[in-house]
């Protein structure tokens, strides 16, 4: 394995899914062609360095999924990484270089900058959640509003900001919902129904009302989900619960009330914004070229 895969590895995603996301990008940029404007502007012979370089304040994510993109258009490029995924970096600071032919690094500079970029965004959004809340003892957590095909990679850039990750699939955790819970009838029955089909599965069950709650509660729920509480009514459902369930805030969240919302005692705040709305990080590639 390469040390590129084994960064990759080591930072919980699958080297090989990686590779193959962003092949497909790079497709997806060269549609079956050439760069038709490097191949005419850019020496085949020319080598030099390019500069990638944060134009803004944040939280940097994807480092390695970019050297990834690098490596795929040319095996002559070398990527250096500068700055580390969660590092908290400054406008102007460096955080890669890839040397080697000039025209490989241009054909690559914006499929590279895209994922980082993005990826960086979600990043630096899911800090400012987490600094909002520090001292709380409530974490913020994502959600499935993901990009399709991009939610390893957007779960990955959350925990680097400091996030955690709820279910990455319908198979691995239940979240009883309104619509089953209309669809089974009740709470109770919706909870008896998961729990009979899935014993082992970890269950949370959304919860409207604090009657909800209470139904919740009376099954056996060890996680509750409550939608669009206000702080009065989160604060109530937090007395109500006890300490017998852990309970996540979703629903209307805005950053400026995160931490009255975390300080009524609630474990998480659920954050869909944190992958489907975050601004990317302006980062760019800045060429040097060789003397």
């Amino acid at each position: 394995m390469t040390e590129l895969a084994q960064s990759i590895r080591a930072a919980g995603l699958d080297p090989d899914a990686v590779r193959s996301l962003a092949a497909a990008a790079l497709a997806e940029d060269l549609a079956g062609g050439v760069d038709v404007t490097t191949a005419a502007t850019v020496a085949s012979s020319e080598c030099g360095r390019g500069d990638l370089v944060a134009r803004a304040p944040g939280v940097v994510a994807g480092l390695p999924i970019a050297a990834t993109v690098f490596a795929l258009v040319s095996s002559e490029l070398k990527c250096l990484p500068v700055a580390a995924d969660g590092d908290q970096v400054h406008a102007g600071q460096l955080l890669l270089t890839v040397s080697g032919p000039v025209g490989p690094i241009l054909t690559a500079e914006r499929t590279a900058l895209n994922v980082l970029c993005h990826l960086s965004g979600v990043a630096t959004l899911t800090r400012k959640w987490v600094d909002a809340v520090a001292g709380t003892g409530a974490s913020i957590r994502d959600t499935r509003k993901t990009l399709p095909g991009l939610r390893s990679l957007e779960k990955y850039a959350v925990r680097r900001g400091g996030g955690v990750n709820h279910r990455m699939s319908l198979s691995d955790a239940a979240l009883i919902k309104d619509n089953h819970v209309a669809a089974a009838g009740s709470v109770a029955a919706a909870f008896a129904a998961v729990r009979a089909r899935a014993p082992g599965v970890p269950l949370e069950v959304e919860c409207d009302t604090l009657d909800q709650v209470a139904e919740a509660l009376a099954a056996g729920a060890d996680l509750i989900l409550l939608d669009n509480f206000d702080v009065p009514g989160l604060a109530a459902a937090v007395r109500l619960a006890d300490g017998r369930a852990l309970l996540e805030a979703s629903g209307g969240l805005v950053l400026e009330s995160a931490r009255s919302v975390a300080e009524t005692g609630v474990d998480y705040l659920a954050v869909g914004a944190l992958t489907h709305s975050a601004p990317a990080l302006d980062i760019g590639l800045d060429l040097v070229r060789a003397s």
